[in-house]
């Protein structure tokens, strides 16, 4: 081979290193997914999100009205409208539901009684809710490091889940702020399925 020949295969590697290096440009831009999120006040909303976006917890003050934050994943943005839970804002919840592509639900796995009777009428309300009903579900039985924590099959069977969301994308998944990994998972969990549906619209 000439050394013409040879200059020019040089080149053409140190050319093909160059695009390799520096011509990848920018990576994809990452989905984002528009999320709205209730429970009762105390189920512990605000500082589950607050945990996910690397906040410090003495800053995390109980939502009274809304507020959204963007939470970060590898493979996807949540902007997530979380409501606050008090008696006199969970009648306003429903003029929020509009432009929402998931559902997070927080309960408080170690409330009373009478708290998880009301967290189970409003999930029950929110799964039959027109502008929710065909929407993914996370729902979060949240407190699991307490003592009086109720375990998933415990609350499954108490909020009648397997009869009343026949048919619905929902993932049950127990909580605390203690197991990060776990939390983060079920958040992956979700957002699989907002992907199934986006991937279903494509094809409709």
């Amino acid at each position: 081979m000439s050394d013409l020949r040879i200059s020019e295969a040089f080149l053409y590697m140190d050319y093909l290193c160059f695009r390799a290096l520096c011509c990848k440009g920018p990576p994809p831009a990452r989905p984002e997914y528009d999320l709205v999120c209730i429970g009762l006040t105390g189920s512990g909303k605000t500082s589950l999100l607050s945990k996910l976006c690397s906040e410090s917890p003495e800053n995390v003050v109980s939502t009274t009205g809304f507020s959204i934050k963007a939470v970060p994943f590898q493979n996807a943005i949540l902007n997530v409208k979380e409501l606050g839970g008090a008696d006199n804002i969970r009648k306003y919840w429903s003029r929020y539901y509009q432009g929402s592509q998931g559902v997070i639900f927080v309960l408080d796995s170690a409330s009373s009684e009478d708290d998880l009777e009301t967290a189970r009428s409003e999930l029950h309300s929110a799964l039959q809710h027109p502008q929710l009903c065909t929407l993914p579900f996370l729902i979060l039985a949240n407190h699991q490091d307490k003592p009086a924590a109720r375990s998933v099959q415990e609350v499954k069977k108490y909020f009648e889940l397997e009869p009343l969301a026949r048919g619905k994308r929902w993932i049950l998944q127990p909580c605390s702020l203690d197991d990060m990994d776990a939390l983060k998972d079920s958040f992956s969990q979700l957002i699989n399925l907002l992907e199934e549906k986006d991937h279903e619209a494509v094809r409709m």
